[in-house]
């Protein structure tokens, strides 16, 4: 099991360095969904890691993280909705 939580922490890391330096790069709007969705999805995998290692402020930070991602992502969704 220690196996999957490291692997899901690294998977997590690769998501959010992948945002970032897609962002950086001009490929995606820090406002699109691909970039709310790698973050949310980064961000859950790091509560996992975090979390399993007893990283509570780690943790606490990628839950608001994670739930920033969850509530842009929902504006958005609200704003293609007729």
């Amino acid at each position: 099991m220690a196996i999957v939580i490291e692997g899901i922490g690294w998977i997590a890391a690769v998501l959010i360095l992948a945002s970032y330096l897609l962002v950086s790069m001009g490929r995606l709007s820090g406002t699109s969904g691909a970039f709310q969705w790698l973050n949310v999805v980064g961000a859950a995998g790091f509560i996992v890691n975090s979390g399993s290692h007893g990283a509570w402020p780690s943790t606490i930070l990628n839950v608001v993280w994670c739930l920033i991602g969850v509530v842009t992502l929902a504006r958005l969704w609200g704003k293609r909705a007729p």
